[in-house]
Formats: structure tokens, sequence, C-alpha cells
């Protein structure tokens, strides 16, 4: 099998307040600066750690020139990566800086985001058994690139995943990313096999004051297949059309003894439903998969970093 990930790479630096180390998201402290590679990095290195070695996974995204070979240095853990899509740039990588308080919430703040990934870079690689999209930046594709991957991929009935992810996120002067409403969600959304939220971004989609069944009632309408809102330690839902009519599909959160952290996950649930949607094409058991993977990583004291073969040996 062959999968294709599209999306903006990214370093995540963790930042936790100097006068003390606080709980941060569902709980988990924070107690000393952390710096790995994120982004699309989890997608990709969840797929490269459940394939089996035969399989391919091919990455396409920009690195600054001054890091590509530590980079591949870094991606040879994986030797079922195929990183010919992975090009040297001029551009800065982008870093994201992730700032906790001893109250309140996380800010978030990203630096010198790339442009967007020119479909010349991605068209020679379409040829796979499934497609990742993931806007970890929110500026990873513009809606055109996006339109010609799916004309491209439409007769051969790739399926391809779409991760909202950052598009739902703007930028202030301060390089801070705050909620607004997205202009294009229907557009972004049009003849995507699956959309992928979390509980804020689908709350936050819409200029219109919405439901989330609402929202995802006008998702369904557009040619998708299924809709999945990642909901952290509460688990998942996945809702799609039957008879003409949403189903929802509740999956319970799974307790994770000795949680290490939390950011990330909604990278990898994309990457390993994917995984399991298109060897099954049964949607609810790759949410259910996808939930067991996700609730497996936070287990990890550095996402996939050294613990491939332990990841592996748990959930293939």
């Amino acid at each position: 099998m062959k999968f294709l990930v599209v999306g903006h790479v990214c370093y995540d630096i963790f930042h936790p307040p100097d006068g003390g180390s606080p709980k941060g998201p569902d709980g988990i402290r924070v107690d000393r600066e952390v710096e790995r590679y994120g982004g699309i990095y989890n997608s990709l290195a969840t797929l490269a750690v459940l394939l089996e070695q035969t399989d391919r996974v091919l990455p396409v995204f920009g690195v600054n020139k001054s890091e590509y070979s530590s980079l591949m240095s870094h991606l040879a853990q994986f030797p079922n990566v195929d990183p010919s899509g992975i090009f040297a740039s001029d551009e800065p990588t982008n870093r994201v800086h992730h700032f906790y308080a001893d109250s309140g919430p996380r800010i978030e703040c990203s630096q010198d985001i790339a442009r967007p990934i020119p479909f010349q870079r991605i068209g020679r690689f379409l040829s796979v058994d499934g497609i990742i999209i993931n806007m970890v930046s929110g500026f990873d594709l513009t809606v055109d690139t996006l339109d010609q991957i799916r004309m491209e991929v439409r007769s051969e009935r790739i399926p391809i995943v779409f991760d909202y992810h950052n598009l739902t996120l703007g930028v202030n002067q301060k390089n801070e990313r705050y909620r607004r409403p997205l202009e294009d969600w229907r557009r972004m959304a049009f003849m995507i096999d699956i959309l992928q939220l979390n509980e804020e971004e689908i709350a936050g989609l819409t200029a219109e004051r919405l439901t989330e069944q609402q929202t995802v009632g006008h998702l369904l309408t557009l040619g998708g297949k299924g809709v999945l809102v990642t909901r952290g330690k509460q688990g998942a839902t996945l809702f799609y059309n039957e008879h003409k009519r949403v189903v929802r599909k509740d999956i319970e959160g799974i307790h994770a003894e000795n949680a290490q952290h939390m950011h990330g996950c909604g990278d990898v649930f994309g990457a390993a439903f994917m995984l399991h949607y298109v060897k099954t094409a049964d949607m609810l058991a790759a949410a259910q998969f996808a939930n067991r993977t996700a609730a497996t990583t936070t287990t990890l004291p550095d996402l996939f970093r050294g613990t491939a073969t332990a990841l592996g040996g748990t959930l293939r």
C-alpha cells in the first residue's frame, strides 16, 4: 500500500510558565521546555509505524535548506518513508510556540509560516491508495490546489481524509493564533471522503450560529461520506448519512495510564483512520482503531522518537 501525506511540517516548542509547572491540556503536566517535530510529521510517522516495511508513505512538504539534512537523518528511522516529495526551501521552517500559564488557556504563536504547497510538488505522487491532507498551518494548500487534487483522483476513487485543523485559526500581529469562521468552509469540504475536526474547530467553523449537528448535516451534503469530530480524552464521534438521515456513532474515550501528552493526537487519529479505512472500507471500525491508536500515543514520552517498535507491536 502507498499513502500520500500533504501539509506543512513544523517545529513545536512548548514553554512552561516561569514560576511553576502547571497542568497543560487534559491535566498533563508541562514542567520543562520541550522541542520536537510536529504537524504533518505526526501523520507520516503514524503511518510509517503501523504499515509494513514493504508499504510506502509519501510525504510532500518543504523544509528550510539548512535543516533538510537533519530531517532526512531523523526520518531514516522509518525505512518505509519515501522522502522524494520533501523539498529544501529558502523559506524558514515554521516554528510553533506553545505558551502555558498558571491559569488560562494555552497561547499558540506561529512564526515563519511557509507559502502554500503548489500542485506541481504534489501531482506526481497521486497514484496511491489513500491521501491525507492535514492543514497544519492553515495555509498548507490553496483551494485551487485542493480542487486539482480532487479532480485528478476522482475517477480512481482514491479516498481523501481532510483535517481542517488550523484552517479555523487566524494569525494576529503578534503571531498569535485565534479562532475565526472560515469563509470557504463549504468549498473546502466539497467532494472529500472524510472530514476531520475537533470540537473547537467545528464549533467555530461557520459564521452562522449552527449547532454541531447542523454543521455536520451541511458538510455531508457536499459529497463526503463521513465527518469525524475528535473530543480528546472523551473519544470521538463519527457522523454519516444513512437513508437520507444523519447517523451519529459516539466512540468512548480510552483512559491511558501515565499519559505524557495530548498534543498531536488529532494528527495520529487521522492517519490511523485512513490506514484502517483503506484496509476495510468500514468507517466505524476505522474510527475505533484510530481512537485506540491516539490513546496509545499519549503514553509515549516523546512522540515517535525511539518508540516506533513499541507502538507498532501494540497496534499492528
